[in-house]
């Protein structure tokens, strides 16, 4: 008998795991793929002494979450460490120019009011804004909703705004980022720097609240930085493991969960699907709501559990693109060295474009493209004089039902046909490097099914647990009559990126869940 089995080894499962065993709490991690760490994966995807993270990458999110807070000590003990840069991102516009944020406010409010006049002062007032209200706005983001300390906090902001100062609040927090960019910045290079931020929220530049977010991701980049685990995000799980296992704390991996036991309303433990029965206090389920409800419980699950599973929808494809370098890029603009995660976009309505059409099944005539520089981070990430690039494209098609740009034949993410966007995506990314034919040595591309057959919880390639828009966020995630990762099975969790607070490597619903049982 064991005090917690925990299904699933992503960030969210292992913040669980160690907190809870560092109380002293039996855990047992079952993970049914050979690898821990969900989308913490780090490999010579492309050549030997080449390091890439395949998935997710930058830590920010992490590093400013209550989890990181409460572990930083610990893990660091056991070799987790972040490198940083002062330049955390910029975009790269189609004729040229690029505009770059440092980790310095004042020095960015004069580069933005050298753009624009009035600008830079924009700029200073909306992450001062998401500082003053830090307290207020990362509760509502990271915490549990539905509990009296949220019902505290806003009877505390009624007293402090007034109700209608407070309805006023809520009113311009849901404003898309297309209004706020519009109607607050003149330069479309400003507008172009933070337009395709959104989409790494799940989000469009259309979509309700994405402003705030928006102005939370300027806020996070800006203090914080893109931070990267040194040795590659897979260092960041082998500290997870160290320390979990410090603690008496057991992660298997080849552990498929057939499914999860039930007696009398209640999670008793887990069967593995080679017939091996785990017992327990508590189970954690870090997977998506068609896993849960429509496998593991089976004949268990409630009716209107099943229905609302089978009514989640989730949100467009994921395409990552990975490359060995002879020697570090030459930027034909200036000033993109030793940028950390920099956007090849033209502005708000580009990024709308490319996000509609993938959404549209169809593959973007230009999509919007991420590109990192690990290696300008950390040099340890590749040979001496050499370079990787990371590249991240967040608006591939899920279901294949054309190309907006009637090239593209494929219907099927096959070999063919992921190579074929990746060739689309690479002559952009060529058009802004000096001799890039001539400095690359490899690349290596994986689709939205590839990263689906890498872990299942990625379904068609999303990486952000399922659609993000407001009827599935905050209070309504994964379903409208949610409450706090709680099921209707006393003594069975939910957590990961289909519950609240969402995606991303801040172990949000992990951190909740393992306070709640006393983590």
């Amino acid at each position: 008998m064991t005090d917690h089995v925990i299904i699933g080894s992503g960030i969210n499962a292992l913040v669980a795991a160690a907190l809870l065993s560092r109380k002293g709490r039996k855990v047992v991690v079952l993970e049914r793929e050979e690898r821990l760490g969900g989308c913490m994966m780090t490999a010579e995807a492309t050549l030997p002494g080449f390091h890439h993270d395949v998935m997710a990458a930058t830590f920010v999110l992490f590093l400013t979450s209550p989890a990181y807070g409460e572990l930083a000590g610990d893990l660091a003990q056991h070799g987790f460490e972040l490198c940083h840069t002062t330049h955390p991102t910029a975009v790269l516009r189609p004729d040229g120019r690029a505009t770059t944020l440092s980790m310095d406010r004042a020095a960015n409010i004069a580069q933005f009011n050298a753009l624009a006049t009035g600008d830079g002062d924009q700029h200073g007032r909306d992450v001062g804004t998401i500082e003053a209200d830090a307290e207020f706005l990362f509760s509502l983001l990271g915490g549990e909703l539905w509990r009296w300390r949220t019902a505290r906090l806003m009877l505390s902001q009624i007293r402090k705004r007034g109700l209608n100062g407070l309805k006023t609040w809520f009113g311009e927090a849901l404003r898309p980022a297309r209004a706020w960019l519009e109607t607050s910045y003149q330069s479309p290079d400003i507008q172009a720097l933070w337009a395709p931020w959104v989409l790494h929220t799940g989000l469009t530049p259309e979509s309700t609240y994405s402003g705030q977010m928006g102005k939370v991701i300027a806020f996070a980049l800006e203090a914080a930085g893109a931070p990267i685990v040194k040795g590659g995000a897979g260092q960041a799980v082998a500290a997870f493991r160290a320390l979990i296992e410090s603690h008496g704390g057991e992660l298997r991996t080849g552990a498929d969960v057939a499914e999860i036991i039930a007696q009398d309303g209640k999670a008793r433990g887990v069967r593995l699907a080679d017939g091996e029965t785990i017992w327990a206090s508590s189970v954690l389920a870090s997977v998506t709501p068609s896993q849960l409800y429509g496998r593991l419980l089976k004949s268990e699950a409630s009716t209107p559990d099943q229905t609302a599973a089978q009514a989640f929808r989730h949100g467009r494809g994921n395409f990552q693109l990975h490359y060995a370098l002879d020697k570090t890029p030459e930027w034909q603009a200036e000033g993109l060295e030793d940028v950390a995660l920099i956007h090849l976009a033209d502005g708000i309505d580009s990024v709308s474009k490319s996000a509609n059409e993938a959404e549209r099944g169809l593959f973007p005539e230009t999509p919007t493209i991420c590109v990192g520089q690990p290696h300008r981070l950390d040099p340890s990430r590749c040979p001496e004089g050499k370079a990787i690039l990371w590249l991240q494209i967040p608006d591939a098609p899920r279901q294949i039902k054309g190309d907006a740009k009637g090239e593209i034949t494929g219907k099927d993410w096959d070999d063919t046909t992921r190579e074929a966007f990746a060739d689309r995506i690479e002559a952009i990314l060529a058009r802004h490097i000096a001799n890039f034919d001539d400095i690359k040595l490899a690349r290596r591309a994986y689709s939205p099914a590839d990263l689906e057959s890498l872990n299942m919880n990625l379904v068609g390639g999303d990486p952000y647990g399922g659609h993000c828009g407001i009827d599935q966020f905050f209070t309504f995630r994964p379903f409208p009559a949610s409450c706090n990762g709680a099921t209707s099975l006393s003594n069975l969790y939910h957590i990961g990126a289909s519950t609240h607070p969402g995606p991303g490597l801040g172990g949000g619903s992990g951190y909740n869940t393992a306070k709640r049982l006393g983590g």
